[in-house]
């Protein structure tokens, strides 16, 4: 018996997960996402997908986050009757994100004159497709093909999947696929589960060539660079990357305020889509959060809102913020400066010296949250070329991600079943560099794959079929 695996999305590049699996009797893709930092209505956007989609059995979601969920309602529309397997949090996560996406690429389409690559009605019938479950069990997601999901500790419902080729009933091939795997330890997710099943594995490689601010002094880092803003008397902006990154500064930038080592300035979450989010979050925190946190929020009810905090849901709510005094924080989408608000906050305030930007997670190539990075003293947003002048400032230890010892510390906990393990997910020098360390430091057979690869994996080990 033997799997067959075809890399069509996340090889060479970070995002974009689209990963098909075939067994013996079925097939199954696990992610169908977008590749960000580009423009959501190029022309290869649009093509068909690369491989038959209405033969396809199944799709496991490993998270919500866009570059795993965007082509999902593609994916209906051009023939996939089958389910869509993901954990409740995911599904509740991945309907807000769809829907948000369909709008953006609306606005977008409508001012190019391109049709709509998917519509709302669209996002609505994926969600019918959609089984949610568990952590922990065990169930045949395709003919012949069985699966089971770890928590990863990336986001909230965030899982890696085993996929197992049960074939003639015996014990047959295994395959991992990690999805993202958390920067640990979080205040409040688990840490990410071994996987100690698979005979390959597919892991992310964001950071395999960097380390982060250790997590036990991120907030220290996170105070001082407060203070150092709210000094310079300006307006402090941080893109607001929806899910996990807005709930983490929230949370740290409550307590910093609870304990008296911030001043009571005014916070500003001006994103509806994050304010969503934070929403699911706490519905479902008190099953999914580490067990500390869940006694927690249900002493407190809610761990993310506080008293300096003003959510503005409305266009209206969001121009008052410009009455507000000029020491204040912005957070706003979207987290690569590539649309939503925070473009219109950055083209009115980076020109202002007293202004700091705060740059929290990973910034793609060619996005304008990249050109900040990079030190760009210009930037086009919303169409316009704006001077920067203000203060930029990157974060590394606030990552949803973990950093190059952290994957490498996940990876060995595979050991020594796992003998091979495919670095993707990552751009080309992230994941050779991680290659490389994997080789060195655990003997494994690690291979950074080239996108529409396939290999086909035995018990034996893994064979290129195609390139």
């Amino acid at each position: 018996m033997a799997l067959k695996l075809t890399f069509f999305g996340g090889a060479e590049t970070v995002t974009g997960s689209n990963f098909l699996v075939e067994g013996t009797k079925g097939k199954l893709l696990v992610d169908c996402g977008i590749e960000q930092g580009r423009d959501f209505c190029q022309a290869d956007m649009y093509a068909p997908f690369a491989y038959d989609v209405p033969s396809l059995d199944a799709l496991v979601v490993t998270h919500a986050h866009l570059d795993h969920v965007g082509r999902i309602p593609k994916l209906l529309k051009e023939g996939f009757k089958g389910r869509i397997y993901m954990t409740a949090p995911t599904k509740d996560l991945a309907q807000l994100i769809m829907e948000d996406s369909a709008r953006i690429m609306a606005a977008d389409a409508r001012d190019k004159g391109l049709p709509l690559l998917y519509e709302e009605r669209d996002v609505a019938a994926a969600m019918s497709h959609i089984d949610v479950i568990e952590f922990h069990k065990e169930w045949e997601a395709a003919p012949g093909l069985s699966c089971y999901l770890r928590n990863t500790g990336h986001i909230l419902g965030s899982a890696s999947v085993r996929i197992r080729d049960m074939g003639d009933g015996s014990d047959g091939v295994t395959l991992a696929l990690t999805g993202d795997i958390g920067n640990t330890p979080s205040p409040y997710l688990p840490d990410p589960e071994a996987i100690d099943d698979a005979d390959v594995m597919v892991m992310e490689s964001v950071y395999g060539d960097r380390l982060h601010t250790h997590v036990d002094e991120r907030v220290d880092e996170l105070q001082k660079a407060l203070m150092e803003a709210i000094k310079r008397g300006g307006t402090i902006l941080i893109p607001a990357f929806s899910l996990e990154r807005t709930q983490l500064m929230l949370y740290e930038i409550s307590n910093l305020m609870d304990a008296g080592k911030l001043p009571k300035i005014p916070v500003f979450l001006d994103s509806p889509l994050a304010i969503k989010a934070t929403d699911v979050y706490s519905k479902w925190g008190s099953e999914f959060f580490k067990k500390d946190v869940q006694a927690e929020l249900k002493h407190e009810h809610d761990i993310f809102r506080f008293p300096m905090l003003t959510q503005t849901l409305t266009r209206e709510e969001s121009e008052k913020i410009l009455e507000a005094p000029e020491v204040k924080i912005i957070m706003a989408g979207a987290g690569m400066s590539h649309g939503g608000r925070i473009g219109r906050w950055e083209q009115k305030y980076l020109p202002d010296p007293k202004t700091t930007l705060f740059m929290v997670g990973y910034q793609a190539p060619g996005s304008p949250g990249r050109i900040l990075q990079d030190g760009g003293s210009q930037v086009r947003l919303g169409g316009n070329m704006v001077t920067v002048r203000g203060h930029i400032q990157s974060f590394s230890g606030w990552s949803a991600h973990a950093d190059r010892d952290g994957l490498i510390a996940f990876a060995e906990m595979t050991q020594p079943r796992t003998k091979t393990i495919f670095c993707a997910l990552g751009e080309p020098s992230s994941a050779r560099f991680l290659a490389q360390r994997l080789h060195g430091f655990l003997g494994v057979n690690a291979i950074v794959p080239v996108l529409k690869q396939q290999w086909e994996i035995t018990k034996q080990g893994v064979k290129e079929i195609t390139h």
